[in-house]
């Protein structure tokens, strides 16, 4: 039988892998459609991006051509306005969420 500890463990891991499966792998929030992008991201041979650090992906990085840029959780800003976004599916289903009138899941 599960404790509460374990169950609540096992709900945890199930919003986390619904949240991540969102993505679409489109790479604009790690500046792939600016042509700059984050030195970590890789492009896989189905044309999707992936981070090659991606447990480890959060504070200050560098783009290919040496900018420094700081990767944030999505969460921080999925209200905001970025190059390539309208592919982002974090930004759909706050959108669809919104028309739908559902409010924000987090």
């Amino acid at each position: 039988m599960l404790t509460d500890q374990d169950f609540y463990y096992q709900w945890q891991q199930a919003q986390e892998a619904k949240w991540e499966s969102l993505c679409g792998r489109c790479g604009a929030c790690c500046g792939a459609a600016e042509g700059d992008p984050c030195e970590h991201l890789r492009g896989s041979k189905k044309g999707e991006y992936y981070c090659n650090i991606y447990e480890n992906r959060f504070g200050e990085h560098r783009t290919v051509t040496g900018k420094i840029i700081r990767c944030v959780p999505i969460r921080q800003i999925i209200h905001s306005s970025w190059p390539g976004d309208e592919c982002c599916g974090y930004k759909r289903k706050l959108k669809n969420n919104i028309y739908r009138g559902k409010g924000v899941e987090r």
